[in-house]
């Protein structure tokens, strides 16, 4: 391991994810001295990008598609561009296949989504209108800490839909077709579908559509990370990979260190700095469902029958609302589903870098139980195969990860879990525990940033943000908007 320079900084941020960084780059617009120490050669915790099958075919290992990334409030405050990050907007963003070779889709425009769902024309704009257009004074508390909102009588509207169960919710629909697109959204959640507030991630993600889209970063998602990294360079940050933090006695002394960790690692890092009835919380907090994800080399672009599903960049592929709720149940269970919801993605058909000329790649993942090791692949090629027949004769190379190798590649996906953590109702607004502040812990100076606190998983760098908004307050007097 490396031996981390023998200085006092201001801030420590350990993990280098996109709330890590986010973190770190508050911190230091603050006037701070920030270091961020990364256990891995190379920053970006989700957002890495790697050949995992052949030479030249460059594959998202975790997040690929970034429906929050636009919609982020802090994102839309940094250069981002100047540090070369360049989205790519497909035609469609999301589309949901049926067995009949039609499709439902979200597009940018919520008038032309809610048309092409025509009995449901109406209800979809009654839903999803008033979203889109609060969105603005919403998201903060939205992607947020539980705090009194600034625009109380829109959030209670959103409040009393986003709670509902989507199965709940999906009744508002007449058509097959729609309320198996809204399930499809909520089945993000990774739990479910009866749970309380799943309905949340759904309105979240379709009205993200509608707001900017579901970019494609150009390069890869890794291109993220190195642009957030870039600026927080600028600006005088350090950065240091390669030293697995293990023990506090590792890093320099600083008045804040903040962790883009779980609560398992923070209690092995620093539990013993902890009051019992923290740690006694921290002990408590409950992971979700895994996923198995498969990347491929192809020959040739999916043959979806659905012709909306080729101009897609996002694929839900699970057939009806009650085909998605059984897959969903059966993994909460500690069940394998025979046809699993699955999220698939095409990033080569709208970016030429990911793949060499006139072959493409394809990334997709289906839901498991907590730690499985079962290989998944036969699974999700049939759910594959069945929208797109001939699939699996363009397959030229596949790259695997059960739940323990994703672990393995990044320690926070406890289990393979992805989202740092069960998104359900217990643990929404009191992840990783029940405090006045969820960002600090019960020690003096130490702080959790990652996706274990609110707002949770997704490419958005909320959490790091009011993580340091939280520090800078605490420990520096410093207020920010």
């Amino acid at each position: 391991m490396k031996k981390l320079e023998k200085r006092d900084y201001d801030a420590i941020v350990v993990g280098s994810g996109p709330n890590g960084l986010s973190a770190a780059i508050l911190l230091q617009q603050h006037g701070l001295q920030v270091l961020v120490v990364e256990s891995k050669s190379t920053i970006g915790g989700g957002l890495r990008t790697a050949e995992l099958t052949l030479p030249g075919f460059k594959h998202d290992i975790c997040s690929a598609i970034h429906p929050l990334a636009l919609g982020s409030p802090f994102f839309k405050t940094l250069p981002l561009q100047q540090h070369g990050l360049q989205y790519v907007l497909p035609e469609i963003d999301a589309a949901h296949p049926f067995d009949n070779g039609k499709a439902a889709v979200l597009k940018r425009s919520i008038h032309e989504t809610a048309a092409l769902l025509k009995a449901d024309q109406n209800t979809y704009l009654k839903l999803l209108a008033p979203l889109v257009k609060s969105w603005a004074g919403l998201s903060p508390n939205i992607l947020g800490p539980l705090q009194f909102p600034k625009h109380p009588l829109d959030f209670a509207r959103f409040g009393l839909l986003a709670l509902q169960p989507a199965t709940l919710l999906a009744k508002n629909f007449k058509t097959a077709e729609a309320r198996a697109l809204f399930a499809g959204m909520a089945a993000h959640a990774i739990q479910p579908l009866g749970n309380l507030a799943t309905s949340a991630v759904a309105l979240v993600l379709l009205a993200n559509g509608h707001l900017g889209g579901w970019p494609i970063p150009r390069g890869g998602s890794q291109a993220i990370a190195n642009a957030l990294a870039g600026y927080f360079l600028s600006l005088g940050g350090n950065i240091q990979t390669g030293n697995h933090v293990t023990s506090l006695a590792q890093l320099p002394s600083a008045h804040a260190v903040l962790f883009d960790v779980t609560p398992k690692q923070l209690l092995q890092i620093a539990g013993h700095q902890f009051s019992s009835l923290y740690k006694w919380q921290l002990e408590r907090y409950r992971y979700g469902d895994g996923v198995f994800k498969i990347d491929w080399a192809l020959d040739a672009p999916i043959p979806f029958k659905a012709q909306e599903c080729r101009k897609a960049g996002t694929i839900h592929l699970g057939g009806t609302l009650e085909e998605i709720v059984m897959a969903e149940n059966a993994s909460a269970k500690g069940r394998h589903a025979d046809k699993p919801y699955v999220l698939l993605a095409q990033q080569s058909l709208f970016d030429n870098t990911r793949a060499p000329e006139g072959k493409h790649t394809a990334w997709a993942y289906c839901h498991v139980p907590n730690g499985s090791t079962k290989d998944m692949t036969v699974s999700i090629e049939q759910q594959v195969e069945r929208f797109a027949p001939g699939f699996r004769d363009r397959v030229l190379a596949r790259h695997t990860f059960n739940t323990q190798q994703i672990e393995e590649h990044n320690a926070n996906y406890i289990g393979g879990d992805i989202n740092g953590g069960r998104l359900n109702i217990a643990q929404l607004f009191t992840r990783p525990a029940l405090r006045w502040s969820p960002y600090k812990t019960s020690a003096k100076g130490l702080y959790i940033c990652s996706s274990s606190t609110p707002p949770g998983g997704g490419v958005h760098g909320m959490c790091g943000y009011h993580a340091a908004k939280r520090v800078l307050k605490d420990l520096f007097h410093i207020i920010t908007p």
